[in-house]
C-alpha cells in the first residue's frame, strides 16, 4: 500500500511524498516520486539514409543538446499518435512508415515516466509548429554519424542515445 501526499502539481509533472512499504522484511520509505505522462520520441530516416536529430538548449541541464524529434504525451493521447505529432511540430516531417522500437524509462528512482520509441520511414515534408517558447536547429545526418555520437558522447540524450541503437538494430535485421 502507498500512500502520497502532493507537494507541487504543475503543468508536466506532480510531485509528491510517497510512503511505500517494498518488503515486509524492511521498514517504510518515504520516496519522493515525480509523476509526469509520458512521452515518445521518433528516429526519422530519411531515403538517403539521414536522420533527422534537433539541437536545443536545455536549460536543466545548462547545455545544447542533440536529440530526436519527441515530446510529452497530452490528453492520454496514444503514444504512436504523440510521436507522430511531434515529428511534425518538431521537424516539419509525415511518415508513411512507422515501427515500434519498444519504451523506455529514464530514471525509474523518481520518475514514473516511459518514453516509446519509434522509427519512421517514407519521411515527406510538413509545416513546422515549434511552440513560442522552443529554439530548435533541425538538421539531417548520416544515420551512421547518429549512431556513432550516440556511442562517443556527443549524443547523451538518453532516449535518442537508445533509440539510435534500437533502430540500427532493427535497420540491421530488416
Amino acid at each position: 500500500m502507498t500512500k502520497r501526499r502532493q507537494i507541487y502539481q504543475g503543468k508536466v509533472v506532480d510531485l509528491g511524498l510517497e510512503t511505500v512499504q517494498i518488503s515486509p522484511e524492511k521498514p517504510a520509505a518515504t520516496l519522493e516520486i515525480i509523476r509526469h505522462p509520458g512521452g515518445a520520441a521518433v528516429v526519422a530516416v530519411n531515403d538517403n539514409n539521414e536522420v533527422c536529430l534537433l539541437k536545443q538548449y536545455r536549460h536543466a541541464v545548462g547545455q545544447w543538446l542533440w536529440e530526436l524529434p519527441a515530446g510529452k504525451i497530452d490528453n492520454q493521447e496514444p503514444a504512436a499518435q504523440t510521436a507522430k505529432r511531434e515529428l511534425q511540430e518538431e521537424a516539419g516531417i509525415i511518415a508513411g512508415q512507422w515501427h515500434d522500437l519498444g519504451n523506455m524509462v529514464s530514471s525509474p528512482g523518481i520518475l514514473d515516466e516511459v518514453l516509446y520509441l519509434y522509427l519512421a520511414l517514407d519521411l515527406d515534408s510538413s509545416e513546422i509548429e515549434h511552440e513560442l517558447h522552443e529554439y530548435i536547429e533541425i538538421h539531417w545526418l548520416s544515420f551512421d554519424k547518429a549512431v556513432q555520437m550516440a556511442l562517443n558522447n556527443e549524443i547523451i540524450d538518453a532516449k535518442s542515445i537508445i533509440a539510435l541503437l534500437r533502430a540500427r538494430q532493427f535497420l540491421q535485421s530488416a
